[in-house]
């Protein structure tokens, strides 16, 4: 695809994005504006087009797994995992995943949270890329790809819907490459 088409299609999904995402205010708690991606998973059109343009940013990275970040980075990691012919890992919130489990811990604004990928998914050598549905403060992307390092995989790239600019999550995870679909 030249540079010109793949640019193409990444327009077109940002305003696919933009019509099929739902802002509710006040959720899950008063302040918070939550980016609501079911109008988006409904359509079947939406949805091909915003796997397509992620799994064509994906393409150029050489890739051989691509993990999602629960809950909602499974709904997009999979089918573009299954599109470029690669598997697919979920990385879990703690206690999810059966079996022995490799974890990493991470701050949030009031306490932590612990993210976790289960032993042996991944080799020493394997290609990630990391697809989640938001940036926001990176927190969660960043542990996201501690982990995968420490799995021995190499983390290749950060793929989301929606960068959330105004909260600096890019220069969290730096100098992991993200590509967002849509900056907001």
């Amino acid at each position: 695809m030249t540079a010109s088409a793949s640019r193409n299609a990444s327009a077109s999904a940002s305003e696919i994005l933009r019509s099929h995402i739902r802002d509710v205010a006040d959720f899950p708690k008063p302040g918070v504006m939550f980016k609501d991606i079911n109008p988006l998973l409904a359509d079947p059109t939406a949805f091909r087009t915003v796997i397509a343009a992620l799994a064509e940013q994906a393409a150029t990275l050489g890739v051989t797994k691509v993990a999602g970040i629960e809950a909602r980075g499974f709904f997009f990691a999979a089918p573009v995992a299954l599109q470029l012919g690669v598997g697919v890992l979920p990385i879990r919130k703690s206690g999810k995943l059966p079996g022995r489990t490799l974890r990493e811990t991470y701050a949030l604004e009031y306490g932590e949270a612990t993210v976790e990928v289960q032993e042996g998914a991944v080799t020493a050598g394997d290609r990630i890329l990391v697809i989640d549905d938001v940036l926001a403060t990176g927190g969660t992307a960043v542990a996201a790809a501690t982990l995968l390092g420490t799995a021995g995989a190499e983390p290749v790239g950060l793929a989301v819907l929606l960068e959330l600019t105004f909260l600096g999550g890019r220069q969290r995870v730096s100098p992991l490459p993200v590509s967002a679909l849509l900056p907001v």
